[in-house]
């Protein structure tokens, strides 16, 4: 390791900056950089002493050989034989403990999946030796267990992981410029990487594409919306992220029901949700051909004119579309003479036939229960506010702030509430609007489906749209356990690889769910990967008394509870590696 010096220039101004980085010898006798630590700007006595406590360690690797290993106080009656080697354990070191479980468990979901054939095809290997597929499952690991930029990937994580030794590789796979490099190989793939994972999900899981669920969601970049290039897809848009006002792109993906993805795409972010349907449509049918499929979709996604095509195609791509409350009202005199009809425990349905399509009105005494008690919940917090904000005497700008905070906090409860307010002062009076209240009960925990299934039963149907929970899972994981953002790229090639890695970890994610959910339906995905990653690897440091080291890189052995866990997995652990012995001090694969 050394200090290395790096001067910017600020306000007339140079300034120095300083950081540990260490070499590291990597296959073909090259060496790379690791930076270590950022010390940042420091005077001259702080840099001699940070020289001081940097040492630089030869690697000395010795040859196979079959050695019989006794402490140094044993067997002096046989000193002069040379494969016995005497141990000084009273020096014996542990070092270097690196996290190897979840490692090791991403590295199985990724050969169960069989990317590790599909990527050994489509990233070969660079004329300087560089394997791409293996840095590109270090991107996808990494963003599964612990994500973060690949900065921190390049100067923290990969040092404090197993990926070096389970891959069999060494610090290249993490120098700064591949893990970017690497993604500039990755999207002209994406379609055949849909098409692998379609028959992946019908091996493992016997899955089925009859019905498939669609929906989009958003993700905001906190920059200036004036850096961004002409032409580039991040672009101001309905946010869902509650960011209006940040750049954003638009993901659109396609699951299966049990939350297998098959799709996505990264649209502009200020693409209208009704204009991504139609391309969408025409993706999946070319992709994998025309079949009779059910598209369940959130309302507002497709328009008028996309459902009559979708009726009027041959075969007719059948759908069932959640329904604004706009067709509701319309529809409410002729919904209110039909009877009820039980779908099933807790759900009601009426049906009601118009123009070839089949409208399902539907009402869950669970989402009654729900819906109701948020709405008194803010309708009480409001009307305790509005009684304090009554009782002030403050200007009327001040005032019309605090009414402001008041609606934005309680939305749903503040159009319950009539309020007239004085021209000239802060005084104002309120009313609870009694009709609007009764309209709202009336319509509670009730929502009206539109289907061109109208043959199907009223029960399957609500099941069917009940399951665009498993879409909105999917963008949850996206956001929060694989933590797509922040994104730090800059150019939108990188940005789309960037969520192209997060699609492959969330593959990986998923697959794990399904496993588990077979086998083990108590855990998460994420909380398997917290108790995998309670198994560390470690380098134990044997001295010889004829001054050579011996080297056991060992992985702790797992508790009983991560041991049963493996078992109802189905895996098997892989055996320890061997051990090796040098003149010397002798270095893993990392350094």
């Amino acid at each position: 390791m050394f200090l290395r010096k790096t001067q910017r220039k600020k306000d007339g101004k140079t300034h120095d900056y300083w950081s540990v980085v260490e070499n590291k010898r990597v296959a073909g006798g090259r060496v790379v950089q690791r930076h270590v630590l950022y010390l940042g700007e420091i005077n001259s006595s702080q840099a001699a002493a940070w020289r001081h406590a940097i040492e630089v360690l030869d690697d000395d690797a010795g040859h196979a050989r079959t050695l019989a290993l006794f402490p140094e106080d044993r067997c002096t009656a046989i000193e002069s034989e040379t494969s016995v080697v005497r141990l000084r354990l009273s020096d014996m070191r542990l070092c270097r403990p690196r996290q190897w479980g979840a490692c090791w468990l991403a590295g199985q979901l990724w050969r169960e999946l069989q990317l590790d054939d599909f990527w050994a095809d489509r990233l070969p290997t660079s004329r300087k030796g560089t394997r791409w597929d293996q840095v590109l499952q270090v991107l996808v690991s990494y963003r599964l267990i612990a994500p973060g930029s690949e900065w921190k990937l390049h100067r923290d994580w990969f040092g404090k992981s197993a990926m070096a030794d389970l891959l069999g590789a060494d610090f290249g796979l993490a120098e700064a410029h591949k893990l970017y490099a690497c993604h500039d190989f990755l999207l002209r793939h994406k379609d055949a990487l849909f098409s692998h994972l379609v028959a992946r999900w019908r091996d493992l899981f016997n899955a089925n594409f009859d019905v498939l669920l669609y929906d989009l969601t958003s993700t905001y970049f906190e920059i200036n919306a004036s850096d961004v290039p002409e032409g580039d897809k991040r672009r101001h848009g309905y946010s869902r992220d509650k960011r209006p006002d940040c750049p954003q792109v638009v993901i659109a993906l396609v699951v299966t029901p049990d939350g297998l993805p098959l799709a996505y795409e990264v649209l502009p972010g200020n693409t209208a949700d009704c204009k991504t349907l139609r391309m969408f449509l025409d993706k999946i049918e070319q992709q994998y051909g025309r079949a009779r499929r059910v598209w369940v979709m959130d309302r507002g996604i497709p328009t008028e004119a996309v459902l009559a095509e979708m009726r009027a195609s041959d075969p007719p791509v059948q759908y069932l579309v959640g329904t604004p409350k706009g067709r509701l009202s319309r529809l409410e005199k002729q919904l209110l003479a039909l009877p009820w009809q039980q779908a099933r425990a807790g759900v009601s349905v009426k049906l009601l036939a118009e123009d070839g399509e089949l409208y399902v009105f539907a009402e869950s005494v669970d989402r009654v229960t729900k819906e109701r008690a948020m709405r008194r919940r803010q309708l009480k917090w409001l009307w305790k506010r509005l009684r304090q904000l009554a009782a002030m005497e403050i200007p009327r700008e001040e005032m019309l702030m605090k009414l402001g905070a008041a609606r934005a906090r309680a939305p749903t409860a503040w159009r319950l509430v009539d309020i007239e307010m004085d021209k000239e002062s802060s005084m104002f009076i309120y009313s609870l609007n009694r009709q609007k209240l009764r309209l709202i009960r009336r319509r509670e925990g009730r929502y009206l489906l539109r289907t061109n299934l109208t043959e199907n039963d009223p029960a399957l149907l609500w099941q069917y749209y009940t399951l665009l929970v498993a879409v909105e899972e999917a963008f949850k994981n996206l956001k929060g356990d694989l933590a797509i953002r922040p994104i730090f790229h800059q150019h939108q090639s990188r940005v789309e690889a960037h969520i192209f890695i997060a699609f492959l970890a969330y593959c990986l994610q998923v697959t794990l769910q399904r496993r588990l959910h077979a086998l083990a339906p108590g855990l998460t995905a994420r909380s398997t990967l917290e108790k995998f990653a309670a198994v560390q690897m470690i380098d134990v440091r044997l001295p010889t008394t004829d001054g050579r080291e011996l080297l056991l890189t060992r992985y702790t052995q797992p508790e009983p509870e991560l041991r049963l866990l493996i078992q109802q997995l189905k895996l098997d652990l892989p055996p320890q590696p061997p051990p090796r012995i040098a003149t010397g001090p002798v270095h893993s694969n990392l350094l």
